[in-house]
C-alpha cells in the first residue's frame, strides 16, 4: 500500500510540475508575442498579421476536418462572408469594430450551417464536392448581388477605429488581430475538454456508433460547421480590415486549398497543427520570393516563370507530408521534445 501511495504521490507531483512548466512556457510566448512588433520592421508586422488571420481560419477548418471528420473545400468562401459583413457594416453603418466581428462570424456560421446539412446523408470525396459547390455560390453571389456587395468593383473598408484609434499600419493592427488570434485558440483547445468537443471526435471516429450512443448527428455535425464557419467569419474580417477592400476574387477556392494544406502540413486534430501549418504555409510564399530574388540576376525572366511554383509547391507538400508524415509538422515537434527530453540519459 505503501509503494502504490508513493507512485500516486509522484505521479502527482509530476503532473503538477508538467503544469507548471507548460504555463512557464505559455508565458514566455506572450511575452515573446508582446516584443515581437517592437523587434522587427512594418513588414514583418504585417506578416505576423497574415500569419494570425491565417491561424483563425485553420484552426476553424481544423475544428470541422480533423476533429470531426467532415471535408470542406469552402473555407475561404465562409470567410468571404465573414469580410463582406463587416464591409457593409463599417462602410454604411460605422458599427463598433469588435461588434462588426461578431457578427460577421455570427453570419458566416449561419451561412455554414446552411451547407453543413448535406453533411448527414453525404461524406468524404461528396461532401468534399458539395463544399466547393458553395464556394461558387457564394462567389456568384458576391460578385451579382450589387446592391449590397457593388459586384465586382468591390467594397472600400474604412480603417478599424478602436478606443479612438485609427488601426491602419500593421503594428497597430497586431494588438488586435494577435491577441483575437490567442484567444480564439484558447477558446477550441478548452472545447474539446468539454461534452460537444468529444462528440465531435466521437463522430470522427466512429458516426455509427456515437449515434447508438445517443449522440445526435445531425446537430454535432451542424455544430462543427457553425464553429467552422464562425472561426473563418472572424478571419475574414480581419481580413478586411487588415487589406481594407473586398472583392469577389479575394477569397477564390485556392485559398481553401491552401487552408486544407495548412492543417495537413500541420497535424489534423491537433490546435498545434493549425498553429504550425498555417505559419509554415503563410512563409512558404516568402521563402520562393527569396528564391526567385536570389536567382534574378542571374535569370532575369524568374518572376514570370516560377509564379505558376506557388500552387506547386502547395500541391507537393500536400501529398509529401500525406506519404511521409501523415500526422504533419506537430508529430515532427513531438519527436524533437522527446529527443532533447531524453537525450542525456540515451545509451
Amino acid at each position: 500500500m505503501r509503494i502504490a501511495s508513493a507512485k500516486e504521490s509522484y505521479a502527482a507531483d509530476e503532473a503538477l510540475f508538467d503544469s507548471a512548466v507548460q504555463r512557464a512556457w505559455f508565458a514566455l510566448l506572450l511575452l515573446a508575442l508582446a516584443a515581437f512588433p517592437f523587434a522587427v520592421n512594418q513588414y514583418w508586422a504585417y506578416l505576423a498579421c497574415l500569419a494570425a488571420i491565417n491561424v483563425i481560419s485553420a484552426t476553424g477548418l481544423n475544428i470541422l476536418t480533423g476533429y470531426t471528420g467532415l471535408v470542406s473545400l469552402g473555407q475561404a468562401a465562409f470567410m468571404g462572408v465573414g469580410a463582406y459583413t463587416v464591409a457593409v457594416l463599417e462602410a454604411r453603418l460605422g458599427t463598433p469594430f469588435l461588434l462588426n466581428l461578431l457578427l460577421g462570424g455570427c453570419t458566416a456560421a449561419a451561412v455554414g450551417m446552411v451547407f453543413g446539412i448535406p453533411s448527414l446523408r453525404v461524406k468524404g470525396l461528396y461532401l468534399a464536392i458539395s463544399t466547393i459547390a458553395a464556394s461558387f455560390i457564394l462567389t456568384f453571389v458576391f460578385a451579382n448581388w450589387t446592391g449590397v456587395t457593388k459586384g465586382v468593383s468591390g467594397i472600400n473598408v474604412p480603417p478599424a477605429r478602436l478606443f479612438g484609434i485609427d488601426l491602419d499600419t500593421p503594428f497597430k493592427l497586431y494588438w488586435v488581430i494577435v491577441p483575437l488570434a490567442v484567444l480564439m485558440l484558447l477558446g477550441a483547445a478548452n472545447l474539446f475538454r468539454t461534452r460537444v468537443g468529444r462528440a465531435f471526435i466521437a463522430v470522427r471516429d466512429r458516426d455509427i456508433s456515437a449515434e447508438v450512443l445517443g449522440i445526435p448527428l445531425l446537430r454535432t455535425k451542424l455544430t462543427s460547421f457553425a464553429l467552422s464557419s464562425f472561426y473563418a467569419g472572424v478571419a475574414g474580417g480581419l481580413w478586411a480590415y487588415f487589406f481594407r477592400v473586398v472583392t469577389p476574387e479575394s477569397f477564390p477556392l485556392l485559398m481553401s486549398i491552401f487552408f486544407l494544406a495548412a492543417i495537413i502540413v500541420g497535424g489534423m486534430g491537433t490546435i498545434l497543427g493549425g498553429i504550425l501549418g498555417a505559419v509554415f504555409m503563410t512563409l512558404v510564399p516568402e521563402l520562393l520570393k527569396l528564391g526567385v530574388g536570389v536567382v534574378s540576376p542571374f535569370w532575369p525572366e524568374a518572376a514570370v516563370v516560377l509564379s505558376p511554383v506557388r500552387t506547386v509547391v502547395f500541391g507537393a507538400l500536400i501529398v509529401g507530408f500525406l506519404v511521409f508524415e501523415p500526422q504533419g509538422l506537430t508529430e515532427m515537434w513531438r519527436r524533437t521534445r522527446r529527443f532533447f527530453h531524453l537525450w542525456p540519459f540515451k545509451t
